[in-house]
Order: C-alpha cells, then sequence, then structure tokens
C-alpha cells in the first residue's frame, strides 16, 4: 500500500505545550500553571445572550463573513479603542477562534517559497501554519535583555528578498512581553521600507498593564499592510465559545473568507450573538479579570524576587517567562522533575521556541490562592536545587 500521510504533516512537531498535562490529570493533588486560559466564567450577561439565542430558535447558518451586526460591533469597538477604522461589510470576517485567522491569513497571502518572519518564543501555532501555508519560517530570536520585544535592527536583519510577510506576537505568549508605540513605530519603518507584510495576533490587547495597548494598524501607512487579529477567548473568558475575528484589506479578507467558506461555512451562530453582547456590555468584565490577573501578576514576580528566580517584568497577557538557566538543567529536565517531585505542571521554555531554552511559561489565569500553594512548591524545590538535592 503506499503512503497515505502527506509528509509536512508527518513531519510536524506536536505541540509541546500538552506533554506533561496528561500526567498531571492522572496526578492526585497536582497542580497546574499551564494552561493559557482563564479561571474566569463567561459573564452572565454574555451566557444569557447565547442562552436567549437558542430558545429564540438562532440556530441556523449566518453569512460567510458572520453576523452583520457582530461585525459592526467589532469596527465600533477597534474605533472606540483604537481608532481604527474598518468596512463591516469588506473587511471583517468572523472566525473559529483567533487560530483559524492566523491559519486562513497564512493561506490567503502566501505562494510556495515565500518566507514568514516569526518572533520566537512565540504562540506555538504561527510555525506549523506557516508550513501548512507552503511558507519558509523564518525564526527571529528574541532576547531576554530586550524584554523579549522585536527590535527593528532584529527585523532588519531577517528579511530577504523572499520575505511576505511577519507574524507580530503582542502582547506575548508565553513571555508576557508588550510592543509599545515607539517600538513598532521602529518596527513600521522597516516594514514600509522592505514593502511587507504583518499579521499582528492582537488576542491578549486587552490584559496590558503598562499603558494603552497600541496596534501597529494605528501607525501611518500600516492599516493596509495588516492583518489584525483578535477575539473573545481572553478577554471575555469566553474559550470554549470558539470565536475570533480578523480586520484587514478587503482584497486580503476576500480571499480569507473564500477560505472559510469552503472550509468552515461560518462560526458558531449562538457564540457570535453572545459576542455581540461582550463588545457591547462587557467592558467592566474585561476590568475587573485585568485587575484580578494583574494581583496575580505582581503577586509572583515579588515571589521571584524573594526566592532569587530571575525574571523580566511582563506587562502582558497572563504568563511570566521566569529563568532557571542558573540550575544548569534544560528546561524540559526541570519542568519534569517538577512535575514528578513536586506535582506542579509548567511548560518548558521550548514549547515556544528553541530560543525558549533555559525559561518556563507559568500561566497566572489561576487563582491566588491556587498561585500560593504552586509559588510554595516551587520555593521549596528551587531551594533543594541549590542545596544540590
Amino acid at each position: 500500500m503506499r503512503n497515505p500521510l502527506a509528509d509536512k504533516v508527518v513531519e510536524l512537531k506536536p505541540s509541546g505545550i500538552r506533554k506533561f498535562f496528561d500526567i498531571v490529570h492522572e496526578m492526585k493533588d497536582a497542580i497546574s500553571l499551564g494552561v493559557g486560559e482563564p479561571d474566569f466564567d463567561t459573564p452572565w450577561h454574555i451566557r444569557d445572550e447565547g442562552i436567549y439565542s437558542l430558545e429564540q430558535g438562532r440556530t441556523i447558518y449566518t453569512s460567510n463573513a458572520g453576523l452583520k451586526e457582530l461585525r459592526q460591533e467589532i469596527c465600533n469597538t477597534l474605533y472606540r479603542k483604537q481608532g481604527l477604522t474598518y468596512d463591516p461589510l469588506t473587511e471583517v470576517l468572523i472566525t473559529v477562534g483567533g487560530s483559524e485567522a492566523i491559519d486562513m491569513g497564512l493561506r490567503a497571502v502566501i505562494n510556495p517559497g515565500d518566507e514568514v518572519l516569526i518572533p520566537q518564543p512565540s504562540y506555538v501555532s504561527y510555525e506549523p501554519c506557516a508550513i501548512l501555508a507552503g511558507a519558509t519560517p523564518v525564526i527571529i530570536n528574541l532576547k531576554a535583555e530586550n524584554e523579549f520585544r522585536l527590535t527593528a535592527a532584529e527585523l532588519e536583519e531577517a528579511i530577504t528578498d523572499k520575505t511576505k510577510i511577519l507574524i507580530l506576537p503582542f502582547p506575548n505568549n508565553p513571555t508576557g512581553a508588550i510592543m509599545e508605540r515607539k517600538d513598532l513605530e521602529e518596527i513600521a519603518e522597516v516594514i514600509l521600507e522592505h514593502d511587507i507584510f504583518v499579521m499582528s495576533d492582537e488576542i491578549y490587547s486587552e490584559l496590558t498593564y503598562k499603558g494603552k495597548h497600541v496596534s501597529i494598524a494605528e501607525l501611518p501607512g500600516m492599516k493596509e499592510r495588516t492583518i489584525l487579529i483578535n477575539g473573545f477567548s481572553k478577554a471575555y473568558a469566553m474559550t470554549g465559545w470558539r470565536l475570533g475575528y480578523a480586520c484587514g484589506p478587503a482584497e486580503i479578507i476576500k480571499q480569507m473568507t473564500k477560505i472559510h467558506q469552503f472550509a468552515i461555512m461560518c462560526a458558531p451562530t449562538t457564540s457570535q450573538y453572545a459576542a455581540i453582547e461582550a463588545l457591547k456590555n462587557g467592558d467592566d468584565d474585561i476590568a475587573e479579570m485585568r485587575t484580578a490577573y494583574n494581583q496575580r501578576r505582581r503577586f509572583l514576580m515579588n515571589a521571584f524576587q524573594e526566592m532569587g528566580l530571575e525574571c523580566f517584568e511582563p506587562y502582558g497577557a497572563f504568563y511570566v517567562f521566569p529563568c532557571i538557566k542558573e540550575f544548569g538543567m534544560t528546561s524540559d529536565e526541570f519542568a519534569g522533575r517538577f512535575l514528578e517531585e513536586e506535582k506542579v505542571a509548567v511548560v518548558p521554555g521550548t514549547a515556544f521556541g528553541d530560543c525558549g531554552e533555559g525559561f518556563l511559561r507559568i500561566s497566572y489565569a489561576y487563582s491566588l490562592e491556587h498561585l500560593k500553594e504552586a509559588v510554595s512548591r516551587l520555593e521549596r524545590f528551587v531551594t533543594k536545587l541549590r542545596n544540590g538535592r
């Protein structure tokens, strides 16, 4: 029998995030700090709108691009919060989570042999999606001394005549790094000079703890060359509702919609009605969750300082990225021993790219009580390692 499998799929590495968590589920008294999922329930008024839509029998397909009212509310929100203006009919597409938008956006713009610039450490889907789209991924290794921000010099060095698009993953998963306006202005100069495009993944835009989030699409000359990706999972605690969106130039959104039409048809109808309510009346929910996350962030940073664990201060998302190089172990070895000996699961930094070696991703999308117990176990583990045990 001939080989039934596609080589490029077989050669993809499985996600490193899930490695430890099958073990955790079978381990008594284990604590997981690995999954990037809010511990908050979806706010009741959003759930109620979803329930009401079912009660009203709104269970049919929407248009391929999504409910017009939802697309309009997305445009209203982006204008209100970031001063961005999009046409809801031609420049907005509702997707099944931000992940589908990443996949479709790359497939819509890539020709075989095009290069996609991917700063790492970053979300695990970018590189596989680039490969599946027929692109050549070009990795830009971000540095702790730069707070894991992308610099203009690093971008300039990575660009070739085959470069088509830069993925801009900020606020960042796994590091919690952000890009401020001055950082983005320097990046934008390079992008304009070399006539490349940007996929700006802003799924954590509402979870910024230093000033106001800035999208690169806000800068002069950038909106027409940027695919802006966002969604409802993180800001509104709607992970299981599977809803995201892409905004961008009409010619790109048109082709993304074509792919979406054939592969998906439309995003879940119930989720779309709930999302309209989230955008209209969810600002207070975001503020409440952001305040709680910030409290947890500050708790972890203080705890790391007290135990002498090196960690730059992250100002976005809900992750910290402490350095464990002092212990002379790989990230995978450290995470494995920590899980085995203290029953706490964290994610090795290498799950997000080779340059994540020597770091761990710890999520603070968990209760303070949960975090306090985990930190107590981490301190005990670190002390044991420093004492040579």
